[in-house]
């Protein structure tokens, strides 16, 4: 089932006895895992993540606490360069990592579909928004980035949709991410070729927008005057803000862009136990606070409000464009064609 599934009245109810039973039960750790007993969660696990270090670093202690037998340790880079690794590896028959955690979801949907992962609904994805779980339990969301329009104080009047920077009602200088190097901007760019098709890009071009590359270059630009505006990720905005930057957030009329980033078990993993535990824990309600008052991001326990005092999740998912299979399907089948059309655009 693509991500996310999409779920509506008695099939809600059919989903959650469909995550409870999908919970498996995993074999004894192998013999380099150290258990006092049966299923103690022990021994070593590795994550691949594009989470920020700082993110991580505030992890380590909550996982040391309710993890006193694990040792976590990280492969931490961006989406893709996590994505180059891991194909590589996979191709050399050796995947070190037990657990991904990226955010790219394209990425997770194409290794779920190749059978990579091993299923396992941890009992906190009970009360995760169902557009965030893959129901057949091969992933699941454990926060949620947010593309959003960004502009300084002093800056002209901003655009107020994605749909203003090519259709002729606001006129100036916008940043936008690379979608051949930031996943961020990929995810950003399959929404906006869906919605608005290849045109879209020639009228970035047309009025003059300046690819940047990834989120820290979009907000460098914006911030130094040499763009007026940028499309960006709420988190870097939000931290920006706290730092004491002028920039503002303009949450776009035709919605912003989520980006779930989900976390999956390898089925090559040599100790499930203790994988399965570290999911528990990212998905807990104090690895959920950490991922939003550290990371600046939403966390998907609706429970929790969303950082600097934005709404939770279910008012973020309210503001957003759907995630739906044909979508899902676009950027899998299509993303080498969504590539080819940004460079033919930006090369002229």
């Amino acid at each position: 089932m693509p991500f996310p599934a999409l779920v509506r009245g008695a099939g809600l109810a059919l989903a959650l006895v469909v995550l409870a039973s999908c919970r498996i039960e995993s074999a004894a750790p192998s013999s380099d895992v150290v258990a006092t007993h049966e299923g103690t969660p022990s021994g070593e696990v590795w994550v691949y993540t594009s989470m920020y270090q700082h993110v991580l670093d505030a992890l380590e202690p909550l996982l040391k606490q309710r993890l006193p037998g694990v040792t976590v340790r990280w492969y931490q880079a961006g989406s893709e360069k996590v994505a180059s690794r891991l194909d590589a590896e996979r191709a050399a028959g050796a995947v070190r990592a037990d657990l991904l955690a990226a955010s790219d979801p394209f990425f997770i949907e194409r290794l779920a579909r190749a059978g990579d992962f091993l299923p396992y609904a941890s009992p906190h994805v009970l009360r995760v928004p169902r557009s965030l779980l893959d129901l057949d339990a091969r992933y699941a969301a454990i926060r949620v980035s947010t593309m959003v329009l960004v502009h300084r104080e002093d800056s002209p009047p901003p655009p107020t949709s994605f749909a203003a920077l090519v259709d002729g009602s606001w006129k100036g200088r916008v940043a936008i991410g690379d979608p051949l190097t930031s996943g961020t901007a990929f995810t950003w760019a399959v929404f906006c070729q869906a919605r608005y098709g290849d045109a879209y890009f020639t009228g970035l071009r047309e009025r003059g927008a300046i690819v940047a590359g990834g989120n820290a270059a979009v907000l460098q630009k914006v911030e130094s005057g040499e763009a007026d505006a940028g499309v960006l990720l709420l988190e870097n905005a939000l931290t920006a803000r706290a730092k004491g930057s002028h920039l503002q957030v303009v949450w776009p009329t035709d919605g912003a862009v989520t980006i779930p980033g989900p976390v999956a078990l390898f089925k090559s993993t040599p100790n499930p136990v203790a994988a399965k535990a570290v999911v528990d824990v990212l998905l807990s309600p104090e690895g959920q606070r950490l991922i939003v008052e550290k990371g600046d991001m939403h966390a998907v326990d609706p429970r929790l409000a969303g950082p600097r005092d934005e709404p939770g999740v279910e008012t973020l998912l309210q503001r957003a464009q759907p995630w739906t299979p044909a979508l899902v399907e676009q950027g899998l089948a299509r993303g080498g064609a969504l590539k080819e059309a940004f460079s033919r655009a930006f090369s002229r």
